[in-house]
């Protein structure tokens, strides 16, 4: 059903009963602001986002980064050389 945001502030027992039978949306001037869904739903749409998150590649090297520090290895990088470079010559 859907509830402008008066009303749900009214009846707010109500749409909290009617939210067992199906998601109730609330609107504000013909705009979607909220969404009240049983408990169920709601955990069902948290599990499936956790597992849908991607990791961003920030992340990755952040993680990366824990492993190299847990594990006290670090990253040799030996001294810059310079390289031929025909352009310069």
């Amino acid at each position: 059903m859907n509830w402008k945001i008066e009303q749900a502030q009214q009846q707010l027992s109500q749409l909290i009963g009617d939210a067992i039978e199906e998601p109730q949306l609330i609107y504000n001037q013909d705009r979607l602001v909220a969404a009240v869904v049983e408990p169920e739903l709601f955990q069902e749409f948290l599990e499936w986002k956790h597992q849908h998150h991607k990791l961003s590649l920030a992340d990755s090297f952040a993680e990366l980064h824990q492993i190299c520090v847990e594990e006290d290895y670090t990253l040799e990088v030996p001294p810059r050389q310079d390289r031929f470079n025909p352009s310069i010559d």
